[in-house]
């Protein structure tokens, strides 16, 4: 009889899964792991950390931000001020439209290491977003920003042998010249517009490669919007629910992007996020018959 797989071989699977775009997959693989961990409690408590940030990354892809929030807040528990369970719950409140809570995790990751580019643009995103909310006395109505111990910037400058998706920081990327980022951004835009000709052309499959090819180069929120149309056209509504999510990272009041994923939802049977999608867009274009059209829709699912 064979014998069951490890913990470790179980994240390594998940990891795999992971690579190649199947989240619930990796998802399901990481909970098997962290089964087999439940026993070893403390001794297995930076393990359990990483197999939850691991899951949650996979939450994030799917769209399910309040499960991103449990699984990094418990990864978090296990292990305080891990880089990635930070920035990925940072990404789900922002999803969430919790824009003082992510503030305070993309801060809170600055700390840790003031290099993380992804933490300086969502402290930018969010400077904005809460100054348009609360005015100019946004930062009198956030919550306390913990102190990070030296002892923690420590741990997380010092690389560890941990498998994809451990909880170390992100290597730097190689410097690019800005002759080859120019490059890179002008063929990202012309695949992205071979993209939307062949959308008009009825060739959605195609389009979805150019626009993956394109995001290769450069994300930008049009590319993933354009992206997630042809995927409700495939009925790949998984897909398109996640590449509305990637949108609304870079752009959290994208209407396209709230409107698309509210379409996706909806498919998806998941009545109640697709509602508070509609809802946050009516925030901004309360007059979007489109959106007020699906709501109703919605209101008698």
């Amino acid at each position: 009889m064979a014998a069951s797989p490890s913990a470790s071989a179980l994240r390594r699977a998940g990891n795999e899964e992971f690579r190649r775009g199947q989240y619930g997959p990796a998802a399901a693989l990481y909970t098997r792991a962290l089964a087999l961990l439940e026993a070893a409690g403390e001794a297995a408590a930076e393990e359990r950390s990483v197999l939850l940030a691991n899951r949650a990354a996979c939450h994030l892809k799917e769209g399910a931000c309040r499960l991103c929030v449990a699984d990094c807040s418990g990864a978090l528990d296990l292990v305080p001020f891990g880089i990635k369970p930070l920035l990925r719950r940072a990404a789900a409140y922002e999803a969430l439209e919790r824009y003082q809570l992510a503030y305070v995790d993309y801060k809170t990751v600055l700390q840790v290491d003031c290099s993380v580019q992804a933490a300086h643009d969502g402290v930018n995103r969010m400077t904005k977003a809460l100054l348009e909310k609360d005015g100019v006395n946004w930062r009198q109505k956030l919550p306390p920003i913990p102190t990070v111990p030296v002892s923690a910037q420590m741990r997380w400058s010092i690389p560890s042998a941990g498998a994809p998706g451990a909880n170390t920081p992100p290597a730097t990327a190689p410097r690019r010249g800005p002759d080859q980022t120019a490059a890179g951004t002008e063929r990202a835009r012309t695949l992205k517009e071979e993209g939307n000709e062949l959308v008009k052309k009825g060739n959605h499959k195609k389009a979805v490669e150019k626009y993956s090819e394109s995001l290769k180069l450069n994300q930008e929120c049009a590319t993933y919007t354009n992206r997630a149309l042809c995927y409700l056209t495939l009925k790949q509504y998984k897909e398109a629910a996640q590449d509305c999510t990637e949108a609304l990272r870079l752009d959290p009041k994208n209407v396209k992007a709230l409107y698309r994923r509210a379409q996706a939802l909806k498919e998806l049977k998941d009545y109640k996020s697709s509602i508070a999608d509609i809802k946050s867009l009516l925030k901004t274009e309360p007059k979007n018959t489109a959106a007020l059209r699906l709501l109703q829709e919605l209101n008698r699912a």
